[in-house]
């Protein structure tokens, strides 16, 4: 898939360090030849995001607060001045509060539950609206990330396995809105991974550990297989795949019970 992604223009939104899944996409993207811009949120974020935006040959920045409209606004006007049109846009932004990730899903708050759900979902709507106009032209690609514990319980993930169930029915609302303009909507579902937002839910070395131990290949998804599976569905080769939730997982998703030998 070298260069399949040529002469492509986008937004990569929710890098927050080298171990991030937004920087495992924001690679093979660069890789597969796109040209790339950069969201984040805080000054103490964009110190970390710089040097890997130059690194892939992007001086292209903006801070925003996806629960700000006016942020977001602003935003989107910015990207329009340096390029009219884009090709995709990559959200891999979610939150809930760290404290709310352990325990019992019973005991989630009012306050959480619709920041959560704001955060994690509503922002990707919010996001496509803003980029539908920059994709009108000859279509486009927007990408979001999931994971499982959408539709099957996952200890201690609690209430994002709620905001991940409704990210995905997004996901298949807004490809039927946009499809007739071209624009294709997909999701993204690794199983665990090492990152900064992995690490906030409760028992989360033990989640990896078990499914790095089950999974059919008998292996974690690696920021390198999910880049993949993202240029691929930005590129031509993805050109009829659109409403979708693919899954990276080593196939964690097809099993009914541990392996055997960890029963």
């Amino acid at each position: 898939m070298i260069n399949s992604m040529q002469g492509q223009r986008g937004l990569i939104m929710g890098v927050a360090n080298e171990r991030s899944i937004a920087w495992g996409i924001a690679k093979a993207m660069h890789g597969a030849g796109a040209e790339l811009a950069f969201t984040y949120q805080g000054e103490a974020f964009g110190k970390r995001v710089a040097p890997l935006a130059e690194s892939v040959g992007s001086d292209f920045l903006v801070d925003v607060d996806v629960t700000d409209d006016a942020s977001l606004d602003a935003a989107f006007e910015e990207l329009a001045q340096r390029w009219p049109t884009i090709d995709f846009v990559v959200h891999a932004i979610a939150f809930s509060d760290k404290s709310e990730l352990t325990g019992r899903f019973l005991n989630t708050s009012r306050t959480n539950f619709k920041h959560s759900m704001d955060i994690s979902c509503y922002s990707f709507i919010d996001v496509a609206r803003r980029a539908h106009p920059m994709m009108q032209e000859k279509g486009g690609t927007l990408l979001t990330l999931t994971y499982q514990g959408s539709n099957r319980v996952v200890p201690n993930y609690n209430v994002m396995g709620v905001a991940k169930a409704a990210l995905e029915s997004t996901t298949r609302y807004l490809a039927n809105d946009l499809g007739p303009d071209g624009i294709r909507v997909n999701a993204i579902s690794p199983g665990p991974m090492k990152t900064l937002a992995g690490a906030a839910i409760g028992g989360a070395r033990k989640t990896y550990k078990h499914t790095d131990m089950n999974a059919p290949l008998r292996a974690n998804a690696t920021l390198e297989a999910v880049g993949g599976t993202a240029v691929y569905l930005a590129s031509a080769a993805g050109a009829c795949t659109t409403g979708e939730v693919i899954r990276v997982d080593g196939g964690f998703h097809v099993l009914g019970m541990p392996q055997a030998e960890n029963l």
